[in-house]
């Protein structure tokens, strides 16, 4: 397969090179971290004014850097002070103290320093408490639709969208196939990987029959408003008793490896944020819909919010849960400076019930805001219905808002 460039992330990364700042790809195990590391490495090796310090901690040739000291003798060993020294450290969470060694490296003079991580809580502790302010946290995520066409080599069409609504963005798939039984055997490989090495091990999770059943749970409950203590009476009902303060560490445990989002609720009228009852959204729906036993009927409004829950996040905007006094929105969004949008997210609007119920709370805030409604309606272009924008979810994922 020939090589496929993620643009967007390359812009960001070469943006923050040369300006004493540690770029720290952050996300999911196999969303395409190591992927756009090595994309950079075959860059920077085509000039010979430059030096490539390369570890990837999942290979067995790196095994005996375990702590800082061993990370700094490796450095050492192989720093050029007559060239420009890229250092490159793939999954660098699994070295003891690494952020030691980063810290002294990142004051050398012709000095880059680019590191990946699968947790989000131990690399913004570390480098907080030791450098600062001096990261830039990028966070990659699974194939956009675009990106999935490209990896797929699919002409965008219905169809197109109806394998990236079934099996999602993981990069990996483009040599795997999109074969259902090939397609979901892997995902769960990677689900199970996330589980054990980011949430498991790191966490000295015992209960790991809970920890399955709960993230069934949620893949079950997608975008649905739910709190610890929902879950705890769900689960007693089960006869399954856990009190609702393991259940937060958990989940808080799921969000750190990136495998879950959580998203609060945002007061729209009272412009606040509550602190109960909030909604969760999968890294990748194909990984949700692996684990949620495949698409089933009933599902595709769940596995659709997902998507575009994701890809407004893409987009750049802060989310959230839209609560009115009498209904919700499904999703606040905003950006610095004061932008903000409202989002319906849909599958079909076959009756007036439905488009009442989605176009009618939009209509509910009185405020000058862009609002659309996002659906699977076929639409011959997009639509307008009292200053809400309708639009087709193949062309929001293809164009934006």
């Amino acid at each position: 397969m020939a090589t496929i460039i993620r643009q967007s992330y390359i812009d960001k990364i070469e943006r923050y090179l040369g300006k004493e700042t540690i770029i720290v790809l952050v996300g999911q195990r196999r969303v395409g971290k190591s992927y756009m590391m090595k994309m950079i490495r075959d860059r920077k090796t085509a000039d010979d004014g430059n030096n490539i310090i390369y570890i990837d901690k999942e290979k067995r040739e790196f095994d005996n850097i375990q702590t800082y000291q061993n990370l700094n003798d490796y450095i050492g060993q192989h720093f050029l002070s007559d060239k420009h020294n890229y250092i490159l450290i793939d999954e660098i969470q699994d070295i003891k103290e690494f952020e030691r060694s980063i810290r002294s490296y990142r004051t050398e003079p012709n000095t880059d320093i680019i590191i990946t991580g699968s947790n989000a809580h131990m690399l913004s502790n570390e480098l907080s408490t030791l450098i600062g302010g001096r990261y830039k946290e990028i966070y990659i995520q699974s194939l956009s639709y675009n990106e999935f066409l490209e990896f797929h080599q699919l002409s965008d069409n219905d169809e197109a969208l109806a394998l990236y609504i079934q099996y999602g963005g993981l990069p990996g798939l483009a040599k795997i196939g999109l074969e259902e039984d090939d397609a979901r055997e892997y995902q769960m490989d990677i689900y199970h990987t996330v589980l054990l090495k980011d949430v498991i091990m790191r966490n000295q999770i015992r209960n790991v029959p809970f920890l399955e059943n709960l993230v069934r749970f949620l893949a079950d409950n997608t975008g649905k408003l739910i709190s610890a203590n929902s879950i705890s009476k769900y689960m007693k009902s089960q006869g399954e008793s856990i009190a609702s303060a393991a259940i937060t560490n958990y989940i808080s445990f799921l969000c750190e490896a990136y495998i879950l989002h959580k998203v609060n609720r945002y007061d729209i009228h009272g412009k606040r944020i509550f602190e109960t009852n909030d909604k969760f959204y999968f890294e990748d729906n194909g990984i949700r819909n692996a684990i949620a036993g495949g698409t089933r009927e009933g599902d595709i409004e769940k596995v659709i919010e997902n998507i575009i829950y994701q890809h407004l996040i893409r987009l750049g905007y802060q989310v959230y849960v839209g609560q009115l006094q009498a209904g919700e929105i499904d999703f606040v969004c905003t950006k610095p400076g004061g932008e903000r949008i409202y989002v319906q997210a849909s599958y079909i609007i076959a009756d007036n019930a439905t488009r009442e119920r989605e176009f009618g709370n939009l209509r509910a805030i009185k405020d000058n805001y862009p609002k659309y409604v996002i659906s699977m309606t076929p639409l011959l272009t997009k639509n307008d219905d009292d200053g809400i924008t309708h639009l087709h979810l193949r062309k929001f994922l293809k164009e934006g808002i």
